[in-house]
């Protein structure tokens, strides 16, 4: 027993008997970008990373804010829930990780590392009990093995009935990439590759080596790369090896992971993680950047040069599968498929015309695979598709209201003035109209995105065409890396007239180039190889956004806006306090609270 509920672990792969109206509740705990969702009934009613309540990027542990979010949003309470699904199986692979240890004798800082994350991970029941004591949780635990989740939370959700796919990221379950054929609820699984192996563990690696310290800085580096050429390619090659199977492998002298206790912190905060690499890589690269150090060309060469190396394996595996499957769509997922950069060239670099990355690619999204894997694997039938991200809470309008009237004080002190519209076109096109003057807008609308990514509900939003608007934007908000680019939103419908694909990417999970003639006209948004990171939006799915882009193409010709994440240095803001709390502490110009907005004086 624990907290109270028999626990009956149930692996994701059996109990096919299709079972009637339930409730499933997905998790991704201890572990960083801790989450939870809600499903009833095969459809998605909530979404949401713990970072977002907790206010700390990345936060691991037990996503306790996230679960109380979700019930609440799906007004139901522990007792109603039917499954509570982890995507996490302790039991997976034993035979592979008994074998590991035997031959290649780890330190035992690493095993008692490794075996105290597993006992974290086995306590969900107290966690439940001491978050929710006068609830009480009676249904099945369900351990959805890592992999198996990521490639649920892909295809599980993608429009295709028929896919190949993919995950890829550092660890999870002794495991660092999977893939398969996905045909209907059913995922084949047909290869993996295993610990110590990871193009994650490579890719973080080298984020960590070239002076980015953070878990999550991988981002950086992506952003970095196209100031470089891949001169140090070769030596890459020397780091990571391509398998004839389409999988890859590392050459261990240039690692720490495998052998060492490297330092992991989950616990409750911000995850860190201790150096990957080992004395050999600085020996082939040369010494490591220090955190404060500057860039210099080399740096640029190297970040080049890792992604690079990254592409060439990831397109290696797909190319391998597409001969294999012959189907003309792939779903990507783990915590590489945030590198929007590899997934954009999909479509040039494999015979893929299809691409489907959910707004959650990483391990946070592995909540919702674990919760449509144990859906499907009880019979249940596919019926929903992701094509938003607009999961999270929301304020309402006395919510608002309510918050205004009690920061009367703060709103004097900073000579702010007040205007309600009625009307969703005159709040669009006064908005837009202060857009195209060159203000900083913060925009919080509805709900709030599932995933890492601002996209039109808690967003800061800018004029594309002005040069200078990445330097205002850090200047008077973001005080990030200059060479970090900044992302279009563009209407549906006009992708092919600005860029050089054309696809509906409402996740703004790959990068595409801008048609060359177009690059002078948007300089904000367009990053120093000519690409933007681009967001479709559709009337259909958010259409207050959709109405300011509109208005504003009406005054400038331009049928996008600059979209950044709402916040500063923090996560995206959440709740209606944190966005004013935002906008009053940074020089932010606008800030339109649903149908509120508020202008500095003078603005």
């Amino acid at each position: 027993m624990q907290g109270g509920a028999a626990l009956r672990s149930v692996n994701s792969s059996i109990r096919k008997e299709k079972l009637p109206s339930m409730i499933i509740l997905g998790l991704n705990a201890f572990h960083g970008d801790s989450s939870a969702c809600i499903l009833r009934d095969g459809v998605l009613i909530a979404a949401v990373e713990e970072e977002r309540f907790r206010r700390l990027k990345h936060w691991a542990g037990f996503p306790s804010l996230s679960i109380a979010y979700c019930l609440e949003a799906a007004g139901v309470t522990l007792s109603d829930v039917g499954i509570i699904a982890t995507n996490q199986d302790s039991s997976a692979h034993f035979w592979k990780k008994a074998a590991y240890v035997a031959t290649n004798r780890p330190s035992l800082s690493l095993l008692k590392d490794r075996l105290a994350n597993r006992s974290k991970r086995r306590s969900i029941g107290d966690h439940l009990a001491d978050a929710f004591p006068d609830q009480q949780f009676s249904g099945e635990y369900a351990a959805v093995e890592h992999h198996v989740a990521h490639m649920s939370s892909a295809f599980h959700v993608s429009p295709f009935k028929e896919a190949s796919v993919v995950s890829v990221d550092g660890f999870g379950d002794f495991s660092s990439a999977a893939w398969g054929l996905g045909q209907g609820t059913q995922i084949n699984s047909e290869g993996r590759v295993y610990f110590p192996h990871s193009l994650g563990i490579f890719y973080q690696a080298i984020t960590q080596y070239l002076g980015f310290p953070h878990y999550g800085d991988e981002y950086k580096v992506m952003g970095l790369a196209p100031y470089g050429q891949p001169t140090e390619i070769d030596k890459m090659r020397q780091i990571v090896k391509l398998e004839g199977d389409g999988g890859f492998s590392l050459d261990t002298r240039y690692f720490r992971h495998h052998k060492e206790g490297v330092a992991y912190s989950w616990d409750d905060g911000s995850p860190e993680v201790g150096d990957l690499f080992s004395d050999a890589l600085e020996g082939l690269l040369g010494p490591r950047r220090a955190k404060d150090e500057p860039l210099t060309a080399y740096h640029h060469m190297l970040a080049r040069s890792a992604q690079a190396m990254y592409e060439e394996a990831f397109f290696h595996l797909l190319n391998t599968l597409h001969a294999r499957h012959k189907v003309p769509a792939v779903t990507i997922a783990g915590g590489c498929g945030a590198n929007s950069v590899a997934n954009g060239k999909v479509r040039r670099n494999t015979p893929y015309s299809q691409v489907y990355v959910q707004s959650a690619a990483g391990d946070a999204g592995g909540a919702i695979g674990a919760a449509f894997s144990a859906w499907h694997s009880r019979g249940g039938p596919r019926g929903f598709v992701m094509d938003h991200a607009y999961w999270g809470p929301e304020a309402s309008a006395a919510e608002i209201d309510a918050l205004l009237a009690g920061r009367t004080d703060d709103l004097s002190a900073a000579e702010c003035t007040i205007e309600r519209f009625d009307a969703v076109e005159t709040l669009a096109a006064a908005t837009a109209q202060a857009v195209s003057e060159g203000k900083v807008i913060g925009w919080f609308q509805g709900r709030m995105e599932w995933g890492p990514r601002a996209l039109g509900n808690r967003s800061i939003i800018g004029d594309p065409r002005r040069s200078d608007m990445k330097d205002i934007l850090n200047l008077k908000i973001k005080r990030r890396e200059s060479f970090r680019p900044f992302a279009p939103s563009i209407l549906k419908g006009y992708t092919g007239e600005w860029f050089e694909e054309v696809d509906d990417v409402p996740f703004m999970m790959q990068v595409f180039q801008i048609r060359e003639e177009k690059r002078a006209q948007i300089p904000a948004v367009t990053h120093v190889d000519g690409s933007g990171r681009l967001q479709t939006v559709d009337a259909a799915t958010n259409p207050r956004y959709a109405a300011l882009i509109e208005a504003f193409n009406t005054i400038t010709g331009v049928p996008m806006v600059l979209n950044t994440s709402f916040n500063e240095n923090e996560p995206v803001v959440c709740r209606v306090a944190e966005a004013l709390d935002c906008f009053l502490r940074t020089k932010m110009d606008v800030l339109v609270l649903g149908d509120v907005l508020i202008r500095r004086s003078g603005e």
